[in-house]
């Protein structure tokens, strides 16, 4: 440990941001802790996780339990709500004390906002709304120099229609944002320990222009990630009202309502509804699809649930291709039969 509290050897370790408000951590930062901690692993490395708040301290135990070794808290009273300015200044110090190999985020309204502004400072690649994260090898072509241990950064390119791997070989620290509920969310582990390492940080008032008078909060209208059961409706269903049957269904069962892309377009259901590469990514036990073709979009939003069911006129539609069952017919024909032969055995 150094003399001014800060650790000695914290070179190539892997940090994960950990976003909290009010004292709630965002659950994206979990599940990246659980990536973190399989990085950190192949790489032979310690996995931190970096807390920025006002008395922030009490969360550091919570990202320990989840897999980090060490908690970064950066304490001061301007970080107690997220300030674009004071919170690139801080994680930009301790990215240039500490020296990771890779730091990662989740792809939140602040995630996206605070990536592009710390890899900025760092002169450093960030790539953004990566859906997997792997180690790996690369091979410069230019030059054939091999590269080891690289971060491959994997997501989705040309709308979808490609799955593009990208790799950073030539500066630290390696960046990625991470769509939320794209990895999984392992089970605590209270009987972990590891080390906290609370750092008072100095914030210049240049650095939080703005004074915060009132804060109000609007609770989420649509929460998708915490339906175990999500009804979705395509562009199948045909109007606004062609998501009656929909709604019906997903009222018996106690389900969410969730939509493609298309049926957000056509303006048949709101946009916080929307499952897919644009919207919410699920994975609940059971997922029904109804009028909905399946496009690679959709599909990487919903194909981990545990159970698929589809719903599609056309036999040929790609969503059969990852359902376990699946029905030809007509949604407005067999959705209200669900609905009759539920509500008979209840």
């Amino acid at each position: 440990m150094a003399d001014n509290g800060f650790p000695t050897d914290t070179r190539g370790e892997v940090w994960v941001f950990a976003e909290q408000e009010e004292g709630d951590l965002h659950e994206v930062s979990l599940e990246l802790l659980s990536k973190g901690r399989e990085l950190a692993d192949a790489l032979g490395v310690k996995l931190a996780s970096v807390l920025p708040g006002d008395g922030a301290a009490d969360l550091a135990p919570h990202l320990i339990a989840r897999g980090a070794d060490r908690v970064y808290v950066l304490n001061n009273a301007a970080l107690k709500h997220y300030q674009t300015g004071a919170y690139a200044r801080v994680v930009v110090d301790l990215v240039r004390r500490g020296d990771p190999q890779i730091l990662i985020l989740g792809a939140t309204e602040i995630g996206r906002d605070l990536a592009p502004r710390v890899a900025s400072a760092l002169r450093a690649g960030l790539t953004a709304d990566c859906t997997d994260l792997q180690i790996g090898d690369h091979t410069d072509l230019g030059t054939k120099t091999e590269h080891t241990n690289l971060l491959y950064q994997i997501r989705p390119a040309f709308g979808g229609n490609i799955i593009a791997t990208i790799v950073n070989f030539a500066r630290w620290p390696q960046m990625a944002t991470v769509r939320e509920g794209v990895m999984r969310l392992e089970e605590p582990d209270p009987a972990r320990t590891g080390e906290i390492v609370t750092l008072d940080v100095p914030v210049d008032d240049a650095e939080r222009p703005l004074t915060l008078i009132e804060r109000f909060r609007e609770e989420r209208s649509v929460n998708l990630k915490a339906s175990r059961v999500i009804v979705a409706g395509g562009a199948g269903v045909g109007s606004k009202d062609g998501f009656k049957p929909v709604y019906d269904l997903a009222h018996v069962l106690g389900a969410g309502v969730g939509a493609s892309r298309a049926a957000v377009d056509m303006g048949y259901i709101e946009k916080p509804h929307q499952v897919g590469q644009t919207g919410t990514t699920v994975r609940p036990a059971l997922y029904i699809a109804c009028g909905i073709s399946g496009a690679v979009q959709h599909r990487a939003g919903m194909s981990e649930a545990a159970k698929i069911i589809a719903v599609n006129k056309d036999p040929d539609a790609p969503i059969f291709g990852i359902a376990h069952y699946g029905i030809v017919g007509d949604l407005h024909e067999v959705l209200p039969k669900m609905v009759k032969a539920i509500r008979k055995r209840v």
